[in-house]
């Protein structure tokens, strides 16, 4: 079919269209459970630690187009969750609530950058045990009369969970359920009163029960867990009337007196209701044994006397007060009786009183010596007491007031009349240092009176003194310092001791004694303890003394104290090296150290610091303060470098070192160093070089190896000659000696042979003399002449065992020393044009040979 022009045209727009759509992308839909898609009945619970990832959104663009993912929350609402726009990952940012919010409405997005899909999904918050019980309607308060009948119901308490499931079920229970009354429906909260038990008023008026609410427990944040709450419940007891009338202050007693009138007050009695929550009134009355000489207010319960007691036929009366309830109706109830006892007794007219050898006094004095004997009588006191009363008002009591336990008094009871005695009961408390004057009260008082009538005496005693005290010092030990300079005679300490007593007795007179009281004087009186006018102190040769200083009274009693006197030490000597002139040797890298010492006996003045005050050539060493190590400066690390600030080419130092204390005034001391220097490079390559430079400065170190050396050979022919000595005796024959007899090895082709060799002072090229045989066609010694080296020197003497302080020193192997490796085993005829250097010699050799070039050759 032909189509027109039109049909063509829609066609291609059609066409174009379609090439040119782009389709909106989708998120997945993964069901119920997925952790990624578009968060379909998606659930979180609610105990979810903010900053968990909860989800991914999960999607694609029909396109395949780069998606971003959004996430947006009602204005008022909170924003709970945060997205990854690239990678969907949802992320909690706000704490949960599901008592709060139970759901979260949220819209999320999708988008591939032209077109945009939202979807608004609902998430569910799902519940965890957060929540704990929580009482309603508190407080809680209930009345109960005390006659409840057991097992009753008191009150219901009711606590909710906001949990749901076994988090919000609630059960209950008593807190001390064993220790009370009341026991609880763990279902329904119902309180009642446990079987078996009563309530009395009258024991307690009010109960508190702690009743506690848990729930059935559940899951929070992966632990099992279980909340619960308490709350009180008041339970106050209500009286009822079921208690006899009580009497108050029983037993009762009375008295009347012969100058007592009629109608007068004798005694009260008083009673009230045992029910006292709610009392009924109480009315009084007398049953029998007045005889009509006693009455009694029917509701104050006052008995009063009706008779004058000359009238009065009998000395005691026996009543029988009886007090009956009447109720709020007026019918007479619970009643109750109690016996009152009434004395007739003539009237205590009189106190006791004291008498001195002139009549009544209430003064005694003595004078008496400290510390008297326990048990002895004051005879001095001539004291009676007299009470002119009879029979029961006769009668009274003795007792010293004042300090106790000094004294005690005779009789203690005394009835009318009695001589007092005061006898010592403890001596040591009867000190004259401490009281001059005892002063006590003497007093009597009447036992069985109502009037308690009394009467009192001052006794003073005078104290006297006695030698009774051992002189004391004011410390147990004395410390002292002053400087060894201190010339003699001067002052060290005052030491002081006291004795208590007086007159001749309190003085005091000192002595001092012991091995370290020998510089040392001390006056008899003052107590000042100074210097012999002959001490010389020195700090350094004895920094501390110590002795024992005595106080002793005119009878010979003494005590002692110690002193301790420390000598202040004195910058007064100066630093020393153990040598004025002093040769190291540095191994490159290595520091050498320098020491001083200063004699002085404390710090600072036995601190030494050291300085480098001179040295040719400078900017070369560096010397530690405080240790005395001397090292190269740190740009300085091969003897190239060396050598590049050497002028002469030549490897030896000379320092000035200075050790400088740091007293007041400060002393100084200087020491000349020269220094060798040498590279490890040649240490390694001859064993016997190392060892004899690491023993340079310390000659005995070598002299111990040798020693154990030989005492390791001594050891092994000693074990060799014991083993032979006793196999030779087993046998019981002499062995033969056997001469094994062994082919010589023919000699090497080059034997080598290092001799010593001694590297001068003055041109680079002359440090190394080399002593070789002629060299054959097979030795190439890549010499720059024909001309041979001189001799080498014959090695240096083995040291001796007790080091040399002298001048005399020992010959290293350094740049400036001498090297004697050990020597190779030769054939007994070498062959005449065997070479006879080393290898280290010829790698020496080759250096100076580049640098003999430039007329400075250096190692």
């Amino acid at each position: 079919m032909r189509r027109g022009p039109r049909a063509a045209l829609a066609l291609g727009l059609l066409r174009l269209w379609l090439a040119q759509a782009n389709f909106a992308p989708h998120f997945f839909d993964n069901g119920v459970g997925s952790t990624n898609g578009n968060m379909a009945l998606f659930s979180l619970p609610e105990d979810t630690p903010v900053g968990s990832h909860v989800y991914t959104l999960n999607g694609t663009d029909p396109e395949g187009d780069p998606i971003s993912y959004h996430i947006s929350f009602d204005p008022s609402a909170r924003s709970v969750f945060s997205v990854d726009p690239n990678f969907g990952n949802i992320t909690l940012v706000e704490e949960l609530d599901r008592e709060r919010e139970d759901e979260i409405e949220a819209i999320i997005s999708i988008s591939d950058g032209l077109n945009l899909v939202a979807e608004k999904v609902t998430i569910l918050v799902t519940d965890a045990n957060d929540e704990a019980p929580s009482f309603i309607q508190e407080p809680y308060i209930v009345q109960v009369p005390e006659d409840i009948p057991t097992g009753s119901s008191i009150i219901k308490v009711h606590a909710v969970d906001k949990d749901t499931g076994s988090g919000g079920s609630v059960t209950y229970f008593l807190q001390n359920m064993h220790a009370t009354k009341f026991a609880m429906d763990r279902h329904s909260g119902v309180l009642r009163l446990r079987a078996g038990a009563t309530l009395d008023y009258e024991k307690a008026q009010a109960h508190f029960v702690t009743v506690v609410a848990k729930d059935g427990g559940g899951r929070l944040r992966g632990a099992d867990m279980v909340f619960s709450a308490t709350t009180t419940v008041t339970v106050n007891v209500e009286d009822v009337q079921d208690m006899a009338p009580v009497f108050v202050g029983t037993p009762y007693y009375g008295y009347v007196y012969e100058d007592t009138l009629p109608g007068s007050e004798v005694l009260m009695v008083v009673a009230m209701d045992g029910d006292r929550g709610k009392p009924n009134q109480i009315l009084y009355s007398l049953l029998n044994g007045s005889d009509g000489a006693f009455e009694i207010n029917e509701t104050s319960g006052v008995i009063s006397v009706m008779q004058s007691p000359a009238q009065l036929r009998r000395e005691v009366y026996e009543l029988h007060v009886q007090v009956t309830e009447v109720s709020s109706a007026g019918i007479p109830a619970a009643q109750a009786m109690v016996p009152v006892t009434i004395r007739i007794v003539d009237l205590n007219n009189h106190p006791p009183t004291f008498y001195g050898e002139s009549g009544p006094q209430n003064r005694f004095e003595l004078s008496m010596y400290e510390h008297p004997p326990q048990g002895e009588i004051l005879r001095g006191l001539k004291i009676t007491v007299n009470d002119s009363d009879q029979g029961a008002n006769a009668k009274f009591n003795l007792r010293l007031v004042g300090p106790g336990g000094i004294f005690r008094v005779v009789p203690l009871t005394v009835l009318n009349e009695a001589q007092v005695t005061i006898i010592v009961e403890n001596s040591a408390a009867i000190d004259y240092e401490k009281f001059k004057v005892l002063t006590f009260k003497l007093l009597a008082i009447e036992v069985n009176t109502p009037e308690k009538f009394s009467s009192t005496a001052d006794v003073v005693i005078q104290l006297l003194d006695t030698n009774d005290n051992v002189p004391k010092f004011t410390s147990h030990y004395y410390i002292a310092r002053i400087p060894e300079n201190a010339p003699g005679g001067s002052n060290v300490v005052a030491v002081t001791a006291v004795d208590p007593d007086t007159g001749p007795w309190g003085e005091v007179k000192y002595s001092i004694y012991g091995s370290g009281a020998d510089p040392f004087l001390i006056h008899p009186s003052t107590g000042i303890i100074y210097t012999q006018p002959w001490a010389s102190l020195d700090a350094e040769a004895t920094a501390r003394y110590n002795f024992y200083v005595k106080a002793e009274d005119m009878e010979g009693k003494y005590s002692l104290a110690e002193v301790f006197v420390t000598l202040l030490d004195v910058n007064d000597h100066y630093p020393q090296f153990g040598k004025s002139f002093q040769e190291k040797t540095m191994v490159l890298g290595t520091p050498v150290k320098i020491e001083a010492t200063d004699q002085d006996a404390d710090e600072p003045n036995n601190l030494v610091d050291y300085s480098i005050t001179h040295a040719e050539p400078t900017n070369v060493f560096d010397i530690d303060t405080h240790t005395g190590e001397i090292r190269l400066k740190n740009s300085i690390r091969s003897l190239d470098a060396l050598h590049n600030i050497t002028p002469g080419g030549d490897f030896t130092w000379s320092l000035e070192v200075q050790a400088k204390d740091r007293g007041s005034p400060s002393f100084s001391t200087t020491a000349l160093l020269k220094i060798d220097i040498t590279d490890t490079e040649m240490l390694s390559r001859s064993p016997m070089a190392a060892f004899l430079m690491q023993t340079k400065d310390n000659p005995m170190k070598a002299v111990g190896v040798l020693a154990g050396i030989m005492a390791i050979i001594v050891a092994i022919t000693v074990l060799i000659s014991t083993a032979t000595f006793w196999r030779n005796k087993k046998s019981n024959k002499v062995l033969p000696v056997r001469r094994v007899l062994r082919k010589r090895p023919s000699p090497a082709p080059r034997a080598v042979r290092i001799e010593w060799l001694k590297f001068r002072r003055t041109k680079a090229a002359a440090k190394f003399v080399l002593k070789e045989d002629p060299p054959n066609e097979n030795c190439n010694n890549n010499s720059l002449g024909n001309t041979l080296p001189p001799k080498a020197p014959a090695p240096p003497p083995p040291p001796t065992m007790v080091p040399n302080m002298g001048t005399a020193h020992w010959t290293v192997p350094t740049v400036s020393g001498s090297l004697t490796p050990q020597q190779p085993q030769r054939s007994p005829k070498p062959k005449v044009g065997s070479p006879i250097q080393s290898a280290l010699v010829s790698e020496l050799r080759q250096k100076f040979e580049k640098k003999s070039v430039g007329n400075k050759a250096y190692f």
